[in-house]
């Protein structure tokens, strides 16, 4: 019987973390660009985000490096 009930919390798991993915990729999609003097800067450090970045990630509202300080506080806080 263990292997059932392995298996039943690996899908939960799997489960979770497919929605926890979907809501991140929801919530960023609602947070609006900071643009100053016609260039995308990013939301947190103000900074312009660069060329590389935006046409890596289109929808992208920080630069690499907030963007995964934002992530990492997320995951540690267990927040969104």
């Amino acid at each position: 019987m263990p292997d059932v009930l392995d298996r039943a919390k690996e899908l939960e798991m799997q489960h979770r973390d497919a929605a926890l993915k979907n809501h991140q990729v929801a919530a960023r999609q609602t947070e609006a660009p900071l643009v100053v003097d016609g260039q995308r800067c990013c939301r947190a450090c103000e900074e312009p985000i660069p060329a590389e970045r935006l046409k890596a990630s289109p929808d992208a509202v920080r630069c690499v490096w907030c963007q995964s300080d934002f992530e990492l506080k997320q995951k540690t806080s267990g927040c969104c």
